[in-house]
């Protein structure tokens, strides 16, 4: 399975909801907290483009958000992506 990363904030909804259905999935993730960490967050910022939380890797994919996330579950391509 491919590693996932997560970087989140402890009170965005959105973050919960990413991390509910990997939770759900069984998805082991490896989740990196942004709040009060602006080094964090600058990081994340580079790496992804967008300064928002979630921001989701899968392997050496970036997924994006929650949305992008769901997006894949519904078009039933999130499976293959984890286990590719």
């Amino acid at each position: 399975m491919s590693e996932v990363i997560v970087y989140s904030s402890d009170y965005c909804p959105y973050c919960m909801r990413a991390k509910q259905l990997l939770e759900r999935k069984g998805v082991r993730f490896t989740e990196i907290n942004v709040d009060g960490q602006p080094q964090v967050r600058a990081e994340m910022a580079r790496k992804a483009g967008r300064t928002s939380v979630p921001q989701i890797w899968i392997g050496a994919t970036h997924v994006g958000g929650c949305d992008d996330l769901h997006a894949l579950e519904r078009a039933g391509k999130l499976d293959a992506l984890l286990n590719g």
